[in-house]
C-alpha cells in the first residue's frame, strides 16, 4: 500500500461512525506509520472510523507509561533499537566504539525492563501488538560486517528474553519476524536519509509491512473451523481402488512425501480442535483399508465424518456441513482435482477451495504455510479439545432423537446439566471467544474488544450468564453466553450467542427460563438484529413469538412460558443457587 492509497481508504472513513482508537507507540517520526497502521485497520474495521494517537518522538517507555490511563481499543509497537539505547541508531550524538559496548549492553537491559514493566501495566483488557526491531545494528562491533559479534548476539538474547517475557500477557502478540523477513526484505528497510532529515528510518514498503503486521494481529481474520479433504492424491499418492489400499504412497522412500507432509498437517490441526472430515469418490471398503493402515500419520479417529461413495462431492460436502453444523465460510476444502473443487465452490458460496498441488512440492510447501495461516489461533483452550468428541456425540444425540419417536422420551433420558456462571467481576476468555466467532446462533452479529467487554461487565446492573454443558454423551464445555443489564423487572440482553455444537437440545429455552427466574424478570428486552448467518437464532425467536422479528423486541415472561417445552436438564450456577428445568 501507497500512502496515496492509504488516505483514501482513510478518507471514507465515515465521519459519524463509532470510533476505533489506537495508541501507536514507536519511538521515530510516525507520520508514514501512523497512516498506513490506520489504513490497514480502517479496512478490518468495516463501518467504523480509526484513529491513530501517538507518543512524543524519542520516548517509546515514556508513551506506554503514559498510555496506562488512555482509552484505546489496541496499542501498537513499533520497536527499534534506538529506543534501547540512542547508540544504537544513526541519530544519536553518542559515541560508538569497544568502550561502550558494556555500558551499551547495561542501559539496553535497563531500559527494556523499563518497557516491560510498562507493557505490564496496561489495562488488562487492552491487546497489544508489538513488532521488534526491524533494522540492522549500526557498525559499532570490531567485527567485519559478515562475522557475528559476540555484543550483537548479546543484545539479541537480551530483547528475546524480553519477548519471552511480554508473552506471559494473555493479549499481548508478536510479529513474526522471520515472516516479516518474507514481506520485507531486510535490505529494503532502513532509509538513512530519510533517518538523517526527518526522523523517519523506514523505507515506505517496510513501514507498510510493519503496519499490515500489527493491523493483522490486532485485528486477525476470524479462523478457520474444519477441513473437508480428498482421499486420492491428496490424502496419499496413487488411486486406493486401481493399485491396492496397501500400495498408496505418502513417504521418503518413495519420494511421496508431501502426501505424509500433508497428513501430518492435518493430524496436528485435528490435535488442536479443527474439525477434518473426509469427501472421497472411491469404494468405501477400499478407502477403509487405507485409512487403517498402521502408517498412516492421520488418526482414523481425528477425521468425522467420512464421505466415501461415487457421488458428487458437493454432497458429500453439504452433508459433512450439516454433521458440524457451521457455515461453508468456516470451512476448507482440499482436491487434487480443479473440476473437484470447482463443483464444490459452486456449491457452497463462500467455501475456500484449495487445489492439492501433487506434482509440485513448491506449490505443496506453500499449501501447508497457508494452512497454518487460515487456521491458525494465538491460543488454544479446553475447549478446542472437546470439539470433534462433542460433534460425534452431537451426532449420536440426534440419531438417538429421532430414532426415538418421541423427542420429549429422549430428552428425559439424556442426564443433561447446564452450568451457568454470572460472576462480572471476573471475566472468562472462553466467553468473549464464543462472542466474536459464533455466527449462527447470534443476537446481532456484534463483535467486542475485550476492552469494551470489560467496561460493558462492569456497569451498574450488569448481567452476565456463561452456560455449560454436558450429557450422558459427554461435555460440550462452555458453549452460550448472555450479557447485557437490568433495569427494573427489565432485562436488556445486548448478546447472546451459542454454539452451534449445543443446537437440538433445549439449551436455548433453559437459558431463558433460568434468567427470568434468577432475575424475577418479567421481560427480557433484546437488541435483536437479522444478520444474514443467524437464521437459527431467528428460527427460535418465531417459535417464542409467532413471526420472525425484524429488529429489537421484548419478550414477556408470559409469553415465554406459554410457548416454552418441557425441560429436563438440571441447571447448577448462580448467585448460591440450584434451580431444575
Amino acid at each position: 500500500m501507497t500512502i496515496t492509497e492509504a488516505l483514501k481508504i482513510q478518507q471514507k472513513a465515515p465521519a459519524g461512525a463509532p470510533v476505533f482508537a489506537i495508541q501507536l507507540v514507536c519511538g521515530f517520526t510516525p507520520l508514514h506509520m501512523q497512516t498506513l497502521l490506520g489504513a490497514h485497520l480502517q479496512q478490518r474495521v468495516g463501518d467504523r472510523r480509526v484513529t491513530v494517537a501517538t507518543g512524543l518522538y524519542g520516548d517509546l517507555a515514556g508513551t506506554l507509561e503514559a498510555a496506562r490511563t488512555g482509552s484505546f481499543e489496541a496499542i501498537a509497537i513499533a520497536m527499534e533499537w534506538e529506543d534501547i539505547d540512542p547508540r544504537l541508531g544513526y541519530r544519536g550524538a553518542g559515541r560508538w566504539g569497544p568502550g561502550q559496548l558494556p555500558d551499551i549492553q547495561n542501559m539496553a537491559g535497563a531500559m527494556l525492563e523499563r518497557i516491560a514493566a510498562a507493557i505490564e501495566q496496561l489495562p488488562g483488557g487492552v491487546p497489544v501488538a508489538c513488532c521488534l526491531p526491524t533494522l540492522p545494528l549500526p557498525p559499532l562491533f570490531h567485527t567485519p560486517g559478515w562475522q557475528c559479534a559476540g555484543a550483537e548476539l548479546a543484545l539479541d538474547a537480551a530483547v528475546l528474553q524480553f519477548a519471552s517475557r511480554l508473552l506471559r500477557r494473555p493479549t499481548l502478540t508478536l510479529v513474526n519476524s522471520r515472516r516479516l523477513g518474507e514481506d520485507s526484505p531486510p535490505s529494503a528497510r532502513y532509509d538513512v536519509k530519510s533517518d538523517l532529515l526527518t526522523g523517519l528510518p523506514y523505507t515506505v514498503p517496510h513501514a507498510d509491512a510493519v503496519a499490515s503486521a500489527l493491523a493483522r494481529l490486532i485485528l486477525p481474520p476470524p479462523a478457520k473451523k474444519g477441513l473437508i479433504t480428498d482421499l486420492d492424491d491428496t490424502l496419499w499418492h496413487g488411486l486406493a481402488g486401481e493399485i491396492g489400499p496397501e500400495n498408496v504412497k505418502w513417504d521418503l522412500d518413495s519420494h511421496k512425501q508431501l502426501h505424509g507432509l500433508y497428513q501430518k498437517t492435518l493430524a496436528a490441526l485435528a490435535e488442536e480442535g479443527v474439525l477434518i472430515g473426509i469427501a472421497s469418490k472411491n469404494d468405501p471398503a477400499v478407502a477403509q483399508v487405507a485409512l487403517q493402515r498402521a502408517d498412516i500419520l492421520l488418526s482414523p479417529e481425528r477425521v468425522f465424518p467420512v464421505e466415501v461413495h461415487w457421488d458428487a462431492k458437493s454432497g458429500s460436502v453439504a452433508r459433512i456441513l450439516q454433521t458440524w453444523n457451521i457455515g461453508a465460510d468456516s470451512v476448507v476444502f482440499v482436491d487434487d482435482s480443479p473440476m473437484e473443487l470447482a463443483e464444490v465452490a459452486a456449491a457452497h458460496p463462500g467455501i475456500e477451495c484449495l487445489l492439492f498441488p501433487k506434482n509440485d512440492t513448491a506449490a505443496g510447501y506453500a499449501l501447508l504455510r497457508r494452512l497454518r495461516d487460515l487456521f491458525g489461533r494465538p491460543r488454544l483452550s479446553d475447549e478446542d479439545a472437546l470439539r470433534l468428541e462433542s460433534i460425534r456425540q452431537g451426532a449420536a444425540f440426534r440419531d438417538q432423537a429421532s430414532g426415538s419417536g418421541a423427542a420429549d422420551a429422549f430428552l428425559a433420558q439424556a442426564e443433561a446439566v447446564v452450568a451457568i456462571e454470572s460472576d462480572c467481576s471476573a471475566p472468562d476468555a472462553r466467553a468473549l471467544e464464543l462472542v466474536n466467532k459464533t455466527n449462527q446462533f447470534n443476537l446481532n452479529g456484534v463483535r467486542r474488544a475485550e476492552a469494551d467487554w470489560k467496561r460493558r461487565l462492569a456497569q451498574p446492573g450488569a448481567v452476565l450468564a456463561v452456560a455449560g454443558y454436558q450429557d450422558k454423551f459427554g461435555p460440550l464445555g462452555k458453549i452460550a453466553v448472555l450479557q447485557g443489564r437490568q433495569e427494573g423487572d427489565t432485562l436488556h440482553i445486548d448478546t447472546w450467542v451459542m454454539s452451534c455444537r449445543a443446537f437440538s437440545r433445549r439449551i436455548e429455552h433453559q437459558c431463558l427460563k433460568t434468567l427470568f427466574e434468577w432475575y424475577d424478570a418479567g421481560r427480557i428486552h433484546f437488541d435483536f438484529a437479522p444478520t444474514p448467518k443467524n437464521g437459527p437464532l431467528q428460527d427460535f425467536f418465531a417459535l417464542l413469538l409467532g413471526r420472525r422479528p425484524e429488529g429489537p423486541f421484548a419478550l414477556t415472561r408470559a409469553q415465554f412460558e406459554e410457548s416454552c417445552p418441557r425441560l429436563y436438564h438440571r441447571v447448577t450456577g448462580g448467585i448460591g443457587m440450584q434451580t431444575n428445568g
